[in-house]
């Protein structure tokens, strides 16, 4: 079985305002360190904390760790009047100048506002390979169907406090980066490699960590991480994602070894599928993962749950998959619970709405729930 692992990019927020602050050296040093269980760190605003988990053989397991990250890193932020929100843009914005050590520092420098402006939390999904080639062999693969997975987390329409028209207005964001988006097909290690290495070539990049693919081989995990969803507002629809895309890697695998082609979709009508996605979320159409047509985003979910439903029969998650699924299509996911929770045209509300789901459950309905008493990763407040 093969492990799965995630990080999640969070904001920390004003308890009152909702306003990023830029708390991130001290929400760790409030945390302390662990033997055991999920990690945090700093990421490229002071104004964020990414919750690592460990490699997690079960889907259970990985949503106890999503939980935990979150109340770790909420408990500390609350300690400094604080509070973790689970959102990829912030609702409420300010500018974020601090940056989180002195590679940040350098990045901020050479590219200006693309930089200043950085203040977005997405959700990297690790999954593990057996080989870099395997690895190569996944990321052909898997290109097609990316945009479906970030349409089933888009969660954020809001941005410098307007709404912005898109269900993942990170994604609009995150492009302006030289390296972002989706990629040719490599064919081989050898391929990728002289790939990476041409970029890096270039002199645009300061080093293989700016090479922000939609999917990508992890440069220190024998992992493929896809990073092109946003952070789900929701612990559970992190964990359903997280699911297929393992499925979704064994699948790609699988066919890499029996020597199944590739499936042949340019690059450049992958940007529009995650151009649509971006847009629309769940909410509208989405461009389908083979043959570019527009179809109801449901029907992209179908086929997806279609493609990867052996893998997912083998890991005993194809029922928590569906259902999982199915609830997201319902009741929408975290851009639509922003949008609703934005009633009263005042954004603070939106982050106090965010907060509670990030820590609580979540209904069909869309609206959060208190997490259970029973459970040990409980709200501390």
């Amino acid at each position: 079985m093969r492990t799965i692992g995630v990080e999640e990019e969070l904001l920390i927020v004003s308890a009152g305002s909702g306003l990023p602050l830029p708390l991130a050296g001290a929400v760790l040093d409030a945390a302390g360190t662990r033997d055991s269980g999920p990690v945090l760190k700093t990421e490229f605003k002071q104004e964020q904390i990414e919750v690592n988990t460990r490699p997690c053989g079960t889907v259970d397991e990985l949503l106890a760790q999503i939980r935990a990250g979150r109340a770790l890193a909420d408990a500390a932020a609350s300690l400094l009047g604080a509070r973790i929100a689970a959102t990829a843009t912030p609702p409420v914005y300010s500018a974020t100048p601090t940056v989180g050590n002195p590679r940040y520092e350098v990045m901020a420098e050479r590219f200006g506002a693309v930089a200043r402006e950085q203040i977005t939390c997405g959700f990297h999904v690790h999954v593990s390979v057996e080989s870099r080639e395997e690895g190569v062999g996944v990321l052909d693969r898997i290109r097609p169907w990316l945009p479906v997975l970030l349409a089933l987390s888009a969660n954020s329409p809001f941005w410098k406090a307007e709404n912005t028209g898109f269900a993942s207005y990170r994604t609009q964001l995150w492009s302006r980066w030289p390296t972002a988006g989706p990629t040719d097909v490599f064919g081989t290690a050898a391929g990728y490699d002289r790939a990476m290495a041409g970029l890096i070539g270039t002199g645009v990049l300061l080093d293989k960590g700016m090479v922000y693919f939609d999917a990508r081989l992890s440069k220190d995990n024998p992992t493929v991480e896809i990073r092109i969803a946003d952070i789900c507002l929701y612990a559970e629809d992190a964990t359903v994602i997280a699911a297929v895309i393992r499925a979704l890697v064994e699948t790609a695998a699988r066919e890499w070894r029996l020597g199944t082609a590739p499936p042949a979709m340019d690059t450049a009508m992958l940007r529009l599928a995650n151009w649509q996605a971006s847009r629309f979320g769940v909410n509208g159409p989405l461009l389908g993962p083979l043959d570019g047509r527009p179809r109801p985003a449901a029907t992209a979910v179908d086929e997806l749950t279609g493609h990867v439903r052996h893998a997912l029969e083998q890991s005993g998650d194809l029922m928590l998959a569906r259902a999982g699924l199915a609830d997201i299509l319902s009741r929408g996911t975290g851009e639509r619970m922003q949008r609703q929770a934005f009633k009263r045209r005042i954004t603070a509300d939106v982050v106090a709405a965010v907060v509670t789901a990030t820590h609580g459950g979540r209904r069909t309905d869309g609206n959060a729930t208190a997490a259970p008493e029973d459970n040990r990763y409980e709200r501390r407040h």
